[in-house]
């Protein structure tokens, strides 16, 4: 009875010593106190939520004081952002940049103070011009049978196509539109960039040009994105829906050989869903930071035990140095695919990014990547 009572004491001090508390505390600057104030935490674990912006409130302690405490696994990276409710409220620390996640190598308990300055609906009480680099048309309220939630699309055509009307072009894809190219409908304040990034390319003569459909996500964004009825739902949306009306008002290539998509996060689980489910309409997936841990990694059994020909598709994984959490699943994906078949540089590439974490901010310095990738000129 002694011995295992031993036992059971040295368990829970070991857990304890594997799990660590990490303390938050927000004292907001005088120029972003505000009545009725509620501040919440949004991170990479469940128990910040999960990038929900209003799902982890703080505590109030009084004369402007908010606080958490949680728990981390030792050796874990926690990445957080701290809002008053929405993406639309994110703090902000100084008035010029929109704030990357605060970032935190647990190794010991640790208690960190922010001090925000505004909240992001000060800084941006109205919205400018977009500012995107080309030429790009909106179609709204897009339905889909078997979806909760109409969403809209933004097309962006590629510099010479309104030059040659005879010129025919491939078409990407990609999940999260709205935070592709213009910072101020980026859930937060920073955008991909793609507009950007693509052109230059284009310009260069790197890159084929090509047209890039951006489809806004939903409130229903993360079953959407992966192997749920949702998800069907979405992805025969993406594939019966919008890919038939690009493929009537612009001059695109429609084959699968000339169509891509791309995603980060649970998008990228989703991108990499779409060739596996439906290589005869995508023929390419950049899958970004892919969260593979997602339902039990459902995605990595059911491809490591798919047992069929050979997947005629090209796919492109990343993940950061600095995302934990992603890592085991982005190397055994790696792994898999391989076993299949694929090969680095002709179908598969895969790409570590030592410093990155998971925020729009890395996905913008290597979106390149995958566009090189799916569409470089040889």
């Amino acid at each position: 009875m002694e011995r295992s009572c031993l036992i059971a004491v040295l368990f829970f001090q070991l857990l304890a010593a594997q799990t660590k508390q990490v303390t938050v505390i927000v004292l907001p600057e005088p120029s972003a106190r505000d009545s009725g104030l509620n501040v919440f935490i949004a991170g990479n674990s469940a128990q910040t939520g999960r990038w929900n912006p209003a799902a982890v409130p703080m505590t109030e302690r009084g004369e402007g004081e908010w606080s958490i405490t949680v728990a981390a696994d030792s050796g874990s990276v926690m990445q957080f952002k701290v809002t008053a409710g929405s993406w639309a409220s994110e703090a902000y620390y100084d008035s010029g940049t929109s704030p990357r996640n605060t970032i935190i190598d647990v190794t010991k308990d640790t208690s960190v103070i922010l001090r925000p300055m505004f909240w992001k609906r000060y800084i941006l009480p109205k919205r400018p011009e977009p500012a995107i680099r080309g030429n790009v048309h909106y179609h709204r309220q897009l339905w889909g049978d078997g979806l909760h939630h109409r969403r809209d699309i933004i097309v962006w055509l590629p510099p010479s196509y309104d030059k040659n009307s005879k010129k025919h072009y491939p078409v990407l894809y990609m999940h999260d539109g709205q935070n592709l190219f213009d910072p101020y409908t980026a859930y937060t304040g920073y955008d991909w960039r793609v507009d950007e990034v693509a052109d230059s390319l284009m310009k260069m003569k790197k890159m084929e040009e090509i047209i890039i459909v951006g489809i806004y996500n939903s409130p229903d964004r993360l079953p959407e994105y992966s192997d749920s009825p949702l998800g069907s739902a979405y992805m025969e949306f993406v594939a019966g829906v919008v890919k038939p009306l690009v493929d009537s008002l612009y001059r695109t290539k429609p084959g699968r050989e000339h169509t891509g998509i791309i995603g980060s996060s649970l998008g990228g689980l989703s991108s990499l869903l779409f060739v596996w489910k439906r290589p005869d309409v995508f023929g390419m997936a950049g899958c970004l930071s892919s969260s593979f841990w997602y339902d039990d990694e459902r995605t990595l059994k059911e491809v490591r035990e798919y047992a069929g020909p050979k997947k005629h598709v090209r796919i492109y994984l990343d993940c950061g140095g600095r995302e934990k959490e992603l890592l085991s699943g982005y190397k055994r994906m790696v792994e898999i695919l391989k076993s299949k078949g694929f090969k680095k540089g002709k179908d598969l590439e895969y790409t570590l990014d030592s410093k990155g974490t998971h925020s729009e901010y890395y996905w913008a310095k290597r979106v390149w990547r995958p566009l090189m990738f799916m569409y470089g000129k040889k």
